[in-house]
């Protein structure tokens, strides 16, 4: 089964800004997610990020240093793993999974202000394409929302 696959090209907001949007609309949708990021450092920063953005919000959601993965609806990691069960896997700091065919939706997240963030997003586009994934290219608008490209 392909994986739909959708990369959010970042122009005007934050990783920070964007993240906890598309997530609240993950656990609306009644789905659990896997956010892989490119280091330790980074889950840590945004697993406290998540907890403090909102003063009037929760995101439930846990790392390594919180446990009972299995009991998380939103799971933050360095490592290419899928411990909640998730079906969204979300991709961003340049990590890169070797298990996005066993999610139903992939979300790659880049930096359009990061030339070499672009072009590793120019080949994963390919890459999944090759594979078989079905692929979609959401670009930020000036106002901050998003416009399908490709």
């Amino acid at each position: 089964m392909a994986t739909e696959v959708n990369f959010y090209h970042l122009t005007r907001s934050s990783l920070e800004d964007t993240l906890p949007r598309l997530l609240s609309k993950t656990l609306q949708a009644g789905e659990r997610a896997v956010v892989l990021l490119g280091s330790a450092e980074r889950v840590d920063a945004l697993n406290t990020h998540l907890w403090t953005y909102d003063p009037d919000g929760f995101l439930p959601h846990g790392a390594a240093r919180d446990g009972e993965a299995d009991r998380q609806p939103i799971w933050l990691t360095h490592l290419d793993e899928n411990p909640n069960g998730a079906a969204f896997l979300f991709v961003a700091d340049r990590a890169k999974s070797e298990r996005v065919g066993g999610y139903k939706r992939c979300f790659e997240l880049f930096d359009g202000r990061d030339d070499t963030a672009v072009a590793d997003a120019r080949e994963r586009w390919k890459e999944y394409k090759t594979a078989g994934h079905a692929v979609a290219y959401w670009q930020q608008t000036d106002s901050g929302g998003w416009e399908k490209k490709a």
